[in-house]
């Protein structure tokens, strides 16, 4: 039982060191990588051929669809070690678990429920709307269709993969309660920082926050037997990964990604404030 403490703790513990970990190191070269130089190239060019609104369905579209094509494998590699792996670990918890901290994270799990997702996802939409002024439509947009979009992705898998659930619960392949947590607040967080001004510090600690939201989930499905533990382990990267599309997808929208080549004008002072200060230096001596 005290195991499971130790557990839930690391749950915590974890994502929050990775977090800034990865947004610092290989999320920074992987963004300067020529993968995704050739990603902003890429979309650069339909902006010009389609329009952002256009360019930014096809995108996500595309991105849906490779996600699928990546995560239906790993679903029936999953399958397979359902017996030695999923079994294992359901009857070792159900055999630690005590009253008073299950029904703890019988609470937190509710958090990736579809309901109370659903209402969370309206409110934000609305709330964000006035801060957009002439452009409301874009987070009333964006906002709602995070839910759909989860939705149709994890089911579409689910239906591909078809493993079963735990006879504990009803959970299916990929766990789609931490995936909603992340869409849903990664959405969230993502509109809190295209709102308002803020540094890469606060950006690195949105998203640590969500990792750490969605990683507790996690737990809470495994020790409230809803979800195997290979349906968990491929949610934590499931979500994430949707969300990247998801994301870049509304960095199009709203011209944000990819970000625009300075205009000519803007290269010539560049170029030339740094010629300009010797200058400025020998005339004040």
């Amino acid at each position: 039982m005290v195991l499971l403490y130790f557990i839930a703790a690391f749950a915590v513990i974890v994502p929050a060191v990775a977090g800034p970990l990865l947004a610092y190191g290989p999320g920074r070269r992987l963004a300067r990588g020529r993968l995704a130089t050739k990603t902003r190239e890429s979309v650069a060019g339909l902006v010009v051929t389609l329009g952002k609104p256009m360019t930014a369905l096809v995108f996500v579209l595309f991105w849906a669809a490779a996600v699928i094509a990546v995560f239906w494998p790993v679903g029936i590699l999953a399958h397979r070690l359902e017996n030695v792996i999923d079994w294992p670990v359901l009857l070792w918890v159900t055999d630690r678990r005590s009253p008073g901290f299950e029904d703890f994270n019988w609470w937190y799990t509710t958090l990736g429920d579809r309901d109370p997702l659903k209402i969370v996802v309206v409110v934000a939409a609305v709330l964000f709307a006035p801060f957009w002024r002439k452009r409301f439509w874009i987070p009333l947009v964006a906002i709602l269709l995070s839910f759909p979009l989860e939705q149709y992705v994890q089911a579409i898998l689910a239906g591909m993969v078809n493993r079963g659930h735990p006879p504990t619960g009803l959970g299916s392949y990929p766990s789609g309660g931490i995936a909603r947590v992340v869409m849903t607040f990664g959405a969230i967080a993502l509109f809190v920082a295209l709102t308002w001004k803020m540094g890469r510090r606060w950006h690195v600690l949105l998203g640590t926050v969500v990792l750490i939201m969605a990683t507790y989930e996690g737990y809470s499905r495994i020790y409230t037997q809803k979800h195997w533990l290979t349906d968990v382990i491929s949610g934590l990267v499931f979500g994430p990964a949707l969300f990247l599309g998801y994301a870049l997808a509304v960095g199009i929208l709203v011209g944000r990604y990819p970000r625009p080549a300075p205009t000519p004008a803007a290269a010539t002072e560049a170029v030339a404030a740094p010629a300009a200060e010797p200058v400025a230096t020998a005339n004040a001596s």
